[in-house]
């Protein structure tokens, strides 16, 4: 049910014109995302520094239809890791490769990818790599091997929900990849990805037990508790303490959750979005809490 919701509110140009325009749900999406600039972006991630908490600085929007909207992409996330790199803060970028022009022109894509790897290793800034819909796993995978020889290494985001993510990680188990393991929050068909709670779970557990065997400093984006609790017994399994993986979460989730973890010792970052194409990310990822995304729409509808 909230698949098929999320697929009917992500895709609908009305709704998203409503919410553009209504005080109230922009009023809900603030929970949800910073804002529409990098400014709201940083001033959200050192309030997190403040907390212990480090950030993951991600612009919003993905898929450019031509080379110029991606190069405006890439000038925004070079702003952010200059930006990170003058405050001094705890923070990352995420980049995803259909916003650098990838279903445009691939060679253009793989030059701005190197050019923000670039540009951020300058600042001292870490990249990671956001995985979209499976169409696009392929590819990403192969531009992902093409850079993962650099230092620092680029952490990939890798979806448990995903048939063909054990055998995925095996073909890069050569690189040690560093790996940020999520559920997936797109609406797969059942061919390409599992669909039952209980079968994802069980992969996301057996793919978290395998990057501490070959991976290189884990990390978990998950609130599911039973999903954190076991990356921390894997950890003590692999003789691992709790610096030495990552636990991500959603920025306006879980506050509850993230300041437990750190008063434990753990480190855990937050996945900020920002920018002005909140709506698709905001009824995507709320669709993983169908109470949030309900009461969303109700705002935008005014009903």
């Amino acid at each position: 049910m909230a698949n098929r919701l999320l697929t009917w509110a992500a895709g609908s140009s009305q709704l998203q014109r409503q919410a553009a325009k209504n005080p109230v749900a922009r009023r809900v999406a603030h929970r949800f995302v910073a804002g529409e600039t990098l400014e709201e972006a940083l001033a959200a991630a050192q309030h997190l520094n403040s907390d212990g908490i480090g950030g993951i600085l991600d612009l919003l929007g993905e898929g450019v239809t031509d080379t110029a909207g991606a190069t405006h992409a890439v000038e925004q996330y070079e702003a952010a890791a200059d930006a990170i790199a003058a405050r001094g803060l705890d923070a990352t970028i995420s980049i995803k490769l259909s916003q650098l022009g990838q279903t445009v022109d691939r060679d253009a894509c793989r030059t701005n990818l190197t050019r923000i790897l670039d540009r951020a290793k300058a600042a001292g800034v870490p990249v990671e790599i956001d995985m979209e819909d499976s169409t696009l796993v392929s590819d990403t995978l192969s531009l992902y091997r093409e850079v993962a020889a650099r230092e620092p290494q680029p952490r990939l985001a890798i979806q448990a929900a995903l048939r063909r993510t054990p055998l995925d990680l095996e073909a890069l188990a050569p690189l040690k990849p560093r790996v940020r393991l999520v559920k997936g929050a797109y609406a797969e068909p059942v061919e390409a990805a599992l669909q039952g709670k209980q079968e994802i779970t069980a992969q996301y557990k057996f793919l978290s037990d395998w990057l501490f065997e070959h991976g290189s400093d884990p990390a978990f984006g998950t609130h599911d508790t039973e999903l954190i609790h076991h990356a921390r017994r894997a950890a003590v399994q692999a003789g691992r303490g709790p610096g030495e993986f990552e636990i991500q979460l959603l920025y306006g989730i879980r506050r509850d959750l993230q300041h437990e973890l750190v008063s434990r010792g753990h480190r855990v970052r937050v996945y900020i979005p920002f920018g002005s194409a909140w709506y698709p990310y905001l009824t995507r990822r709320m669709a993983e809490r169908p109470a949030n995304l309900l009461f969303f729409l109700r705002a935008v509808t005014g009903k």
